[in-house]
């Protein structure tokens, strides 16, 4: 391992440390990616998730109604939402801050800053896609919200006045209008609301494609390696002990998702993340020839045309970091998908296939992002939760923009 000082070195090679690293490098800095994990394995969260871009969820984890529903749900091991319970100051911490949050004024204060990032997002997605030499299979059909009750389609329509309100356009579908979306596909629901602004792409590809990319241009990916300390002088990181060695710093980014809060103690930092383990499968997309993603409300499931397949995806299990398959949650998803479309079989998927990662979850459902009060050279970039995908390319160029004041 060479040892040789780079501009910037982001620990993390998901896709928040490779969009953060691919609009650094743009800047003419040199990077140094550190990752824990093969940075092409598959196995993050990175790789498996929805690969949704999603002005519409302006709405923060954090949110009126949140708490009442999860205790419902939370000691329900096939709920949408499974919280184990443990004797765990830090889970119990968080889970304070959770309820502190989950409030109108939050909510309302948070709404602007969403869906403001979230469109850059996709803005930035849209200049990556025609200025590099990437395919990753951006598509702009939006997202349907999908309900089979009207208490939950009035639910979404309320949601969807206030996307209204912050200027986003809206569609309210009854089942006609679903269908004229999706004449290809038996779909049994009463009815939606269309967000035509959200797009999506395929995850795996994007990240495959941009770790090449960056490699190509100088950035070094030190795969394999994890970060066991940190060396510190004043309000100054100095540099890093891995399992492969000391790394001298000169600037930092805090990019490692839900290991970020066990990595910011060894800081002496408060960083409060739990980590929501979520679960998807990938079928041939001829069995369900979807066009336009959809989440199927009552359920809490994704759904998402990539190419020539179809990924579904859901549950939130907050059962620390903690990478195991729950099979009992991945057969709730398989079970409640026949429910909206009744021709589904739940032998066109593999229980050997299964993916699971963990989701950055800050208390109060907002991501952090910005230079620590406490390192004058640490700027952080993690907590975004499920919309990781999402806002990975805006937090890239948050953190460019932090670290280029500086310079």
């Amino acid at each position: 391992m060479t040892n040789q000082k780079t501009d910037v070195t982001i620990v993390g090679g998901g896709v928040i440390g490779l969009c953060c690293a691919y609009f650094l490098q743009k800047e003419g800095l040199t990077i140094r990616i550190i990752d824990r994990d093969e940075a092409a394995d598959c196995s993050g969260a990175s790789y498996g998730n929805a690969g949704m871009i999603v002005p519409s969820h302006f709405v923060p984890l954090a949110a009126p109604g949140v708490v009442k529903q999860g205790l419902k749900w939370m000691l329900d091991s096939k709920s949408p939402l499974y919280l184990k319970p443990r004797a765990n100051l830090d889970l119990i911490s968080w889970l304070l801050k959770f309820v502190q949050s989950s409030n109108t004024e939050h909510v309302e204060r948070s709404g602007p800053i969403l869906r403001d990032m979230n469109l850059l997002s996709k803005k930035l997605y849209q200049q990556i896609s025609d200025q590099e030499p990437m395919d990753f299979g951006l598509r702009h059909e939006g997202i349907v919200m999908m309900s089979k009750s009207q208490k939950h389609l009035d639910e979404e329509m309320e949601i969807g006045e206030k996307a209204k309100e912050l200027g986003l356009e809206v569609r309210v579908l009854d089942l006609g209008g679903i269908k004229s979306l999706e004449p290809n596909v038996d779909i049994n629901v009463l009815g939606g609301v269309h967000y035509p602004l959200d797009a999506h792409l395929i995850p795996r590809q994007f990240v495959s494609s941009l770790i090449e990319l960056l490699e190509q241009r100088g950035v070094v990916i030190d795969k394999n390696t994890e970060v066991l300390d940190f060396v510190t002088e004043g309000n100054n990181v100095q540099s890093l002990i891995t399992s492969k060695g000391e790394i001298e710093i000169k600037n930092l980014v805090m990019a490692s998702g839900t290991w970020s809060g066990v990595l910011s103690k060894k800081l002496n930092l408060n960083i409060p993340m739990q980590a929501g383990k979520g679960y998807s499968f990938t079928i041939d997309r001829t069995h369900v020839p979807l066009t336009t993603p959809a989440i199927l409300t009552e359920a809490r499931i994704a759904v998402t045309p990539m190419g020539k397949r179809l990924r579904f995806g859901g549950t939130m299990e907050i059962t620390g970091l903690d990478t195991s398959i729950n099979l009992k949650r991945v057969k709730s998803i398989v079970e409640n998908i026949p429910q909206y479309y009744p021709d589904f079989k739940s032998e066109w998927m593999s229980f050997d296939e299964i993916w699971r990662g963990l989701r950055p979850l800050s208390p109060d459902g907002l991501p952090y992002i910005g230079r620590s009060k406490k390192y004058s050279n640490l700027v952080l970039a993690t907590g975004h939760a499920m919309m990781g995908l999402s806002l990975a390319p805006v937090t890239g160029k948050l953190v460019s923009d932090i670290l280029l004041e500086a310079t």
